[in-house]
Formats: C-alpha cells, structure tokens, sequence
C-alpha cells in the first residue's frame, strides 16, 4: 500500500501552518506567564490531527464535485477508499481532541469546537457565501486560542486576538472561490480589503497589548507584501493558476502572520522560530498539493 495518497488528502504544507498558529497563541502566553509551557508539544500533536482530520473531511465532502473538478485526488481516482478517509479523518479529529486533553480542560474544550466547527464547514457552511469564510475563519482562529490556552489569564485577555485569522482566512476562502472558473476579481478585491483590515489591526496592537512593534514589523510587512503581490496578479490574470496561486500563498503566508505575533508578544528569536516553519512548508507545497 502506497502511502502518498493518504499524505495527499493531509495536506503536508497546511498541516505545518497549523503549527505555526499554535506557537503564536503560546507566545501570547509565554508573555504573560513569563516562561514557555512544559504543554506545548502535546498542542503541536494536536492541531496536526484538527487540522488533518478537518482537511480529510473535506475531500470527504467534496467527492462528488471532485469527481468532476478534481478526477486525479486520491478520493475520486480511487487510490484512497471512502471508507479509509473516513476512518482516518475520524481517528484524527478525535486524536487532536484527546492530546489537547493532556494541555488542560480549557484546550480539551477549544480542540473539541474546533473539531465540530471542521465538520460543520466541511458539511454545510462551505457552499453558504456569508457563513463558508467565517467558519473556516473561526477553525483557525479557534487553532491559535488553542495556542494561547496554555495560559487561562492570556485566554482571559487575549481571546479577540482570534479575530485576526477569522478575517485572513475569510480573505482566502473568498480568493479560493475561483480556483475552478476564474471570473472572481470582485472578491480578491475584497479579500485585498481584508487582508489590509488585519494589517492596520496588527500595526495597532501595540498601543492595547504588551505586543511590540518593531519586532514584529519585518514580519508583518513579509506576511502582506506576499499576499499583495500575489492577489493583484490574481485580479490583473483573473484565471484559474493564478487564483489557485493566491490561495497557495495565503495558506503558506500565514507562517509570516504567526510568526508576527509571535516576535511582538515575545520578541524576534520567537518570531524567527516561528518563520523557521516557512521553507519547510514551501517545500512540502512542491510535492503535494495546497488547495
């Protein structure tokens, strides 16, 4: 049995995304705790099972559509079994929910909304035009408060700092709606929009939060210019690469935006470890598929 069909249907590059959101929530943390917690790891393991499952289900879901968009997915071409999906997709959701047990009641309680919130995108909120971004939007969101669990003073605190991903990821499921058919400039346009909401947000941290500017600056002004640069050549090459390039670089940039928080909540070493996660990422995205 060939292992790369079900190394397709995880998403490798995302999955390390996701790593990413947990150690920015833990920097939020650590800088109020004033020390990193000994629970992290167990939030790593987590998310890669949350993430994993969720993105299983979605070519679970999908099948259908897929056999006709998408005949070369594992799913559809028949190289993965329905039934071994939907066992692995399964078996992980519930795994990330069990890790996240090991971090506290609190993360135990967020994995578990992030799970259910997966499957409700997966199943229905996808195909709404208003509630597809935001749930989407709210399961990373809900991954970086999974992060900031690690301490029940930051989540008291911090929780809104959710808000940030619930609008880029809102921008990139906007931009993913031509991935097939082209024909979306008004809703890059949009996401563009967005995308500049989150970077007045972060640029404006600093005067609320313990979050330093300078910092996190490189970071930031790394996150936007890739998003910038690759959604005005979506809007200016409205067809289905270039747009499927956009959503590439917004799922990958998010390692930039994590690692953005993570330099002004706790200093640039932690946002370097954090930006360490992009090339491995880049390199993953080369030999298995993103969107």
């Amino acid at each position: 049995m060939s292992l790369r069909p079900y190394l397709t249907l995880l998403r490798p590059a995302n999955l390390v995304t996701a790593v990413a959101d947990i150690l920015a929530g833990a920097s939020v943390a650590a800088a109020l705790e004033g020390s990193w917690s000994e629970a992290l790891g167990w939030l790593c393991v987590s998310t890669l099972g949350l993430y994993g499952g969720g993105v299983v289900f979605n070519d679970v879901f999908d099948l259908d559509l897929d056999r006709v968009e998408r005949p070369e997915r594992a799913l559809p071409s028949g190289k993965v079994s329905l039934t071994s999906a939907i066992l692995l997709g399964g078996l992980l959701l519930l795994g990330g929910v069990g890790v996240a047990a090991f971090a506290g009641t609190s993360s135990a309680a967020i994995a578990l909304a992030v799970a259910l919130l997966t499957l409700l995108y997966n199943g229905w909120a996808k195909h709404q035009a208003f509630f597809g971004p935001l749930v989407m939007g709210m399961c990373r969101g809900g991954n970086l408060l999974l992060g900031i669990s690690l301490s029940a003073a930051a989540l008291d605190i911090f929780w809104w700092l959710s808000f940030l991903p619930v609008v880029f990821i809102g921008a990139i499921t906007l931009t993913s709606r031509g991935e097939v058919g082209g024909q979306n400039r008004s809703s890059i346009q949009l996401a563009l929009g967005l995308d500049t909401a989150v970077a007045v947000a972060l640029l404006l941290l600093s005067r609320w939060t313990v979050f330093e500017f300078w910092p996190a600056l490189p970071f930031l002004l790394l996150w936007y210019g890739m998003n910038l640069r690759a959604k005005v050549g979506a809007i200016r090459d409205n067809r289905p690469p270039t747009i499927k390039n956009a959503v590439k670089t917004g799922v990958i940039s998010l390692i930039p935006l994590n690692a953005c928080l993570a330099a002004g909540f706790m200093g640039l070493p932690a946002g370097l470890v954090v930006l360490a996660l992009l090339p491995v990422s880049y390199g993953l995205a080369r030999y298995f598929a993103v969107t």
